[in-house]
């Protein structure tokens, strides 16, 4: 549905000043944003037209239409057929692809696309779930699928079910050329250029691990502060 794409660019893995800050970036496919609508904005009961493929994400994506023929594309449910009426933002319609608020969703049921202060930015991989452990007055317990717990408002929104498209973790690429449609580059090692090139290239002798800048990369703490506690 090209009216719900935007047109997508590579940057090349360059900033605004024309160097190269990501590397094996480049190339690649033509490709257009497909727009989804993670915060599922109509609460009006939609029916799915059809699953397709996004290249910009691992899940697959269904396109919906609501009563009034709005459409819109929305990260599709496992288990979900074409077809089939999804009621969301109903405490009594608890099903497989709808989404509502923690508060009425029931314990121990697997959720996906669960909001966090406000935006809907977690577990959205192909295959992935979370679980609602426990709730209190105000917070829920969630078990994320790295398996962290935790704590999030009631009042935020998750969709029930898994994620479809699990069997993404086992794809082949079969060969380099397909890569390069993806838009990577092949990897060089550090090792094999030259002293001026990378930290590690030349005559090694013993040279410990380094990124391209120059700072260690192996054996120091890299885990970042997340959300919850």
């Amino acid at each position: 549905m090209k009216k719900l794409t935007l047109s997508l660019r590579s940057s090349g893995g360059r900033n605004i000043f024309g160097r190269i800050c990501s590397f094996h970036k480049g190339g690649g496919h033509k490709q257009r944003y497909r727009i989804i609508d993670f915060k599922r904005s109509s609460l009006d009961p939609v029916l799915i037209r059809s699953i397709e493929k996004d290249p910009n994400r691992t899940p697959l994506i269904s396109l919906v239409s609501s009563e009034d023929g709005t459409l819109s594309y929305i990260l599709a449910t496992d288990s979900v057929k074409l077809g089939d009426i999804i009621i969301s933002g109903d405490k009594n319609a608890v099903m497989t692809g709808a989404n509502m608020k923690l508060l009425h969703i029931p314990l121990g049921y697997f959720i996906h696309t669960l909001s966090a202060k406000g935006e809907n930015n977690l577990i959205r991989s192909a295959g992935c779930y979370g679980q609602l452990l426990k709730k209190t007055d105000k917070l829920a317990l969630i078990k994320l699928p790295s398996g962290k717990k935790i704590t999030v408002s009631l009042l935020e929104t998750a969709t029930i079910g898994k994620l479809s498209n699990s069997q993404h973790f086992h794809r082949t690429i079969y060969k380099a050329g397909r890569n390069r449609w993806m838009g990577k580059t092949p990897v060089v090692r550090g090792v094999a250029m030259n002293p001026v090139d990378h930290p590690m290239g030349g005559k090694t002798h013993g040279k410990l691990h380094k990124t391209p800048w120059g700072k260690l990369a192996k054996g120091i703490k890299t885990r970042r502060k997340k959300l919850g506690k």
